[in-house]
C-alpha cells in the first residue's frame, strides 16, 4: 500500500485591511497542499510590528510551512518568518526592504505626513477614494474596496504608520518576491531580484489568479517556476 503523500501547509496573509477573500480564486491541489487563511487583528495603537508579528504566530499550527503575504501582508509575513522555521517564504506585490519603498512613502515617513491621512473616513468605504490623502491610500482604497474587511481607524493608522516606517536594511535571502511590472503602489523600478509578472498590477493576486494557480505549486515545493515544454501553450493572461 502506497504511503500517503505528505501535504504542505500553506498560510496566506492578505493585504492591508483586506479580507482573505482576495485568495478565493487561488486554487492549490488538495492532495499536495492544505491552505490556511490568515486574517488581520486590531493592533494596540502603539504596538510594534515585531509584537504584532509574534501575536500572529498563534494562528500557525504546523511546521515547515509555506508563508505567503500580499502587499503589507508581505511585510507581516517577513516579520513572522523571523520566529519560524519555514519551507518557503513568498511575498506578492510587496517589498523586501525599506530601500524598495517608493519615494513618496519615504517622504511621508521623513515628514510625518502619513499622520494626517483621514483614516476615519474609511468607514465610508464607497467614498473613501474621493477623500483619501495621497496616492498611496487612494490606490489602496481602489484596489481593495471590494475585498476590504477592516475600516477600524486604529488599525488603519497603525498599518499605514508601520508600512511607511518599516525598517529593514537587509532582506531575507530566502524570500521569493513576485511582482507585477504595472504595480501602482510599489513601482517595479524600485524592486530588485523579483519574479516579474508582465502586466501585473498591485491586485494581480485577484485578477491574475491563473498565473498563481499555474506557478505557485512549483514555487512552494521547489522554490522555482516550472519550465514550460516547447509545445505547451502560454497562458494568455500572463
Amino acid at each position: 500500500m502506497r504511503q500517503e503523500q505528505k501535504r504542505t501547509h500553506v498560510y496566506l496573509m492578505p493585504g492591508m485591511a483586506a479580507d482573505s477573500a482576495i485568495f478565493e480564486n487561488v486554487i492549490l491541489a488538495q492532495e499536495q497542499f492544505e491552505v490556511h487563511l490568515l486574517e488581520w487583528e486590531i493592533p494596540e495603537p502603539d504596538e510594534s510590528l515585531e509584537s504584532y508579528a509574534k501575536r500572529m504566530l498563534k494562528h500557525v499550527h504546523h511546521e515547515d510551512i509555506a508563508l505567503i503575504g500580499v502587499s503589507f501582508g508581505g511585510v507581516i509575513v517577513q516579520e513572522m518568518a523571523k520566529f519560524l522555521d519555514l519551507k518557503r517564504l513568498i511575498i506578492i506585490s510587496s517589498v523586501k526592504c525599506s530601500n524598495e519603498l517608493p519615494p513618496r512613502m519615504k517622504f511621508a515617513s521623513r515628514t510625518g505626513l502619513f499622520k494626517i491621512i483621514p483614516t476615519g473616513l474609511a468607514t465610508y468605504v464607497d467614498h473613501f477614494e474621493k477623500f483619501a490623502f495621497g496616492n498611496f491610500l487612494k490606490q489602496r482604497a481602489k484596489l481593495y474596496k471590494q475585498y476590504i474587511s477592516i475600516t477600524d481607524k486604529v488599525y488603519l493608522d497603525w498599518a499605514i504608520k508601520n508600512m511607511v516606517n518599516w525598517k529593514c536594511e537587509k532582506p531575507d535571502e530566502k524570500v521569493i518576491h513576485i511582482h507585477g511590472d504595472k504595480d501602482e503602489v510599489f513601482p517595479v523600478k524600485y524592486i530588485e531580484n523579483a519574479i516579474i509578472v508582465k502586466g501585473g498590477t498591485h491586485i494581480m493576486i485577484v485578477n491574475r489568479f491563473r498565473w498563481f494557480n499555474e506557478n505557485l505549486p512549483s514555487l512552494i515545493l521547489t522554490g522555482k517556476i516550472k519550465k514550460k515544454k516547447k509545445n505547451e501553450k502560454v497562458n494568455k493572461e500572463l
